[in-house]
């Protein structure tokens, strides 16, 4: 990865503390459920997933298929909303959330918008799709925060996502997402104008956070689930943590 002198770092107005897929492992992830139980626990910002149906309609989900977090079966994005929209989407976590169905990204947005929560998109395209799924997310995000002092975060593993929303929501902030520190990594964020890079938390150690915040990227970490990984990049002085543990850790008293 090559060096550069330090530039300053961008403008950030959001929370340090993000909750997981609405509220981590506390509702079934990716629901209206989970967002509002994470808001319950104190949480203002929220980072989901995203991909397309067959007929263009930004979902919410993180697997490609949909056994896992679904009682349908097939991959998401070879479907149809009309038949998307008819799955029970809850009943695998619990009965009590049961025929929780799933939301479109809309769905999500004007809730947050409604709250003033802050939202961090992950762009997760059905593979073949990593620039369409961009490209949609990024029209849809345009239109739905066009009067919002604050816009969503996008992040994405898929360069090709990120540029795709580049090209239609040239202006909403974007941050590369890395599980490993890819030869060229850093380079390709700046090259898609990101404003962040969101780390495996393990990745992080000092002299990586500098050269990221010297690059005037923020540094952020996923997925932080115990005390001890948290207190270590509060001291690196990173920028945000997205958690599952929305039960363990107090955003208000972390502050």
């Amino acid at each position: 990865m090559s060096t550069t002198s330090a530039s300053p770092l961008p403008h950030w107005p959001y929370p340090r503390w993000i909750a997981h897929r609405g509220a981590g492992k506390l509702a079934p992830e990716n629901t209206l459920a989970a967002f509002r139980l994470g808001a319950q626990h104190g949480y203002r910002m929220f980072e989901c997933d995203t991909k397309l149906s067959s007929d263009g309609v930004p979902f919410l989900m993180h697997d490609a298929t949909l056994e896992r977090t679904t009682n349908g079966r097939g991959t998401g994005g070879d479907q149809p909303w009309s038949a998307l929209a008819q799955l029970d989407a809850g009943g695998w976590h619990s009965r009590q959330h049961a025929g929780e169905p799933l939301p479109t990204l809309e769905n999500l947005a004007r809730f947050c918008i409604a709250n003033s929560y802050f939202l961090n998109i992950e762009i997760k395209p059905t593979p073949g799709l990593e620039e369409k799924t961009g490209q949609v997310v990024g029209e849809l995000c345009t239109r739905l925060w066009k009067n919002e002092a604050v816009p969503p975060l996008f992040s994405s593993f898929r360069p090709e996502a990120l540029a795709g929303a580049r090209a239609t929501a040239p202006h909403l902030p974007r941050a590369l997402l890395l599980d490993t520190l890819w030869d060229g990594c850093l380079d390709v964020a700046r090259e898609l104008g990101c404003v962040a890079i969101v780390c495996n938390h393990a990745l992080w150690d000092r002299a990586l956070v500098a050269q990221v915040q010297g690059w005037g990227l923020r540094a952020l970490s996923y997925t932080v689930n115990d005390e001890w990984a948290a207190q270590r990049l509060i001291e690196l002085g990173t920028d945000g943590i997205i958690t599952d543990r929305v039960d363990l850790f107090s955003p208000a008293l972390q502050a």
